[in-house]
């Protein structure tokens, strides 16, 4: 069964920065893909960034040159490290991983960046 458990998130000054872990029950090289994902209080959910099998990466534009996401196979473990964090990043982070057609998701992070 998989399973996905986020943490690292909390409350941040603008300008600071955290960085969210995603731990997988299983090993990542049976994922399609997997990213980082958030949802702010009456906005839709949207993709913020994910990483292929083989190492390829995309980043929303709006957190191009603040995120980054990354991985260690053998600790099972997606990371977001986020810097330079804005009032506009403010939102419930998710984790999600993609095998073939099947998506699974975590059960989200608060990030709360204060202006």
């Amino acid at each position: 069964q998989v399973q996905l458990v986020e943490s690292g998130g909390g409350l941040v000054q603008a300008g600071g920065s955290l960085r969210l872990s995603c731990a997988v029950s299983v090993t990542l090289l049976g994922f399609n893909s997997m990213g980082w994902y958030r949802q702010a209080p009456g906005k839709q959910r949207e993709l913020v960034t994910a990483i292929t099998r083989e190492g390829t990466t995309n980043y929303a534009d709006s957190v191009k040159g603040r995120f980054t996401i990354s991985r260690d196979n053998a600790k099972k473990t997606v990371y977001l490290q986020m810097n330079s964090l804005k009032p506009e990043d403010t939102a419930v982070y998710y984790c999600g991983v993609r095998q073939w057609t099947i998506d699974y998701w975590g059960q989200g992070t608060q990030v709360t960046v204060s202006s």
